[in-house]
């Protein structure tokens, strides 16, 4: 099992760090939805939209777009793995 967590971090860190590079600058369908359909008239900037991690980029800069999905990985497998631990902990309690 810890050979398979390991693999999984791993192809996880590669497809973020490399293949985002080639991933289409365009918007995705949810926005060009929301440019199609006019409703970007009434939109307004969500409170995170200014974040370290906006518009897929490190700090807004698009050759740091794979550094980006580096540290989102790390930081969704930290938490998923920190939260497991918890509630593993807590089910061996009983």
């Amino acid at each position: 099992m810890k050979k398979f967590f390991i693999g999984f971090a791993f192809v996880s860190l590669l497809i973020a760090g490399v293949l985002s590079y080639f991933a289409s600058g365009d918007p995705d369908g949810l926005d060009k939805t929301v440019e199609d359909t006019g409703i970007a008239e009434h939109a307004q900037e969500h409170p995170f939209s200014g974040g370290m991690f906006a518009d897929y980029a490190l700090g807004g800069d698009d050759r740091f777009t794979g550094l980006a999905g580096v540290l989102g990985v790390v930081v969704v497998l930290g938490l998923s793995f920190g939260l497991f631990w918890v509630l593993r902990k807590k089910s061996d309690a009983r």
